[in-house]
């Protein structure tokens, strides 16, 4: 984000959509070198979906953060720059509801740590939670009306405002229609999820379907279980067509 953006700008004049100090230790490694070490960040989040961790500039490794021109509105760019690489990536807050601190993009650092544990793309939102519980109830999918997974012994993924997801064991999936592909996503509840693509009667499906070869531990029930897209496939639930 560029300090003189329209959404920078509103976040350093009016704030944020909601603030609130964390207990939890953050850290961040940069070119090899922890650039921060905390139990003094803030859980900003910029809009209603996720929070993101703001640091205390005064906890900031001494020597590894220089300012650019100030924009005029409370807030600077700035370089954050180690022996062998440097980012630009990062404003520093020095007035109104964010003073003091300093916003580095995520994908800017080399790694991000809650306590002893990474985050993967965003930190989680304490207010958001998971649960996974076994069903029975019947899931079969289709892709252009061919049976693609059909499974009774199921794990139904239930997160907070969002539809649910159900993860089938992979013996219950028709491999001939599947491959492998070389996508791979983060999310901070689950862990790293690998995809398979799908062709069917010719035409090919993009990363349809993703698993979670080592999930974090508050998802250790989908570990090796594969998940389809609800929004892309035809979903039955007890022989009832899901809504997309």
């Amino acid at each position: 984000m560029d300090s003189n953006s329209e959404k920078a700008v509103k976040l350093a004049v009016e704030g944020p959509h909601k603030i609130e100090k964390t207990p939890r230790r953050i850290r961040g490694l940069f070119d090899q070198e922890w650039v921060f070490d905390t139990t003094d960040a803030h859980a900003v989040w910029e809009h209603p979906y996720y929070p993101l961790y703001y640091i205390p500039e005064n906890v900031i490794k001494s020597g590894i953060l220089t300012r650019k021109a100030p924009n005029g509105d409370g807030l600077s760019s700035g370089i954050l720059k180690g022996e062998h690489k440097s980012t630009d990536q990062v404003l520093i807050f020095e007035k109104g509801p964010l003073s003091g601190l300093v916003r580095f993009e995520m994908a800017a650092l080399d790694a991000w740590f809650e306590e002893e544990e990474p985050i993967y793309g965003h930190p989680k939102d304490p207010y958001k939670r998971i649960d996974i519980l076994p069903s029975r109830r019947n899931i079969t999918v289709k892709i252009d009306g061919v049976t693609i997974a059909d499974s009774s012994s199921n794990m139904f993924l239930y997160e907070t405002m969002l539809r649910p997801r159900y993860y089938l064991p992979k013996t219950s999936l028709q491999w001939r229609y599947l491959r492998e592909s070389d996508s791979t996503t983060r999310c901070p509840y689950k862990g790293l999820a690998n995809y398979y693509t799908a062709v069917v009667n010719g035409k090919e499906y993009q990363d349809v379907v993703w698993w979670y070869k080592y999930p974090t531990a508050e998802s250790a029930r989908i570990s090796g279980m594969a998940c389809f897209y609800n929004e892309k496939v035809d979903v039955f639930v007890d022989g009832v067509l899901e809504t997309k």
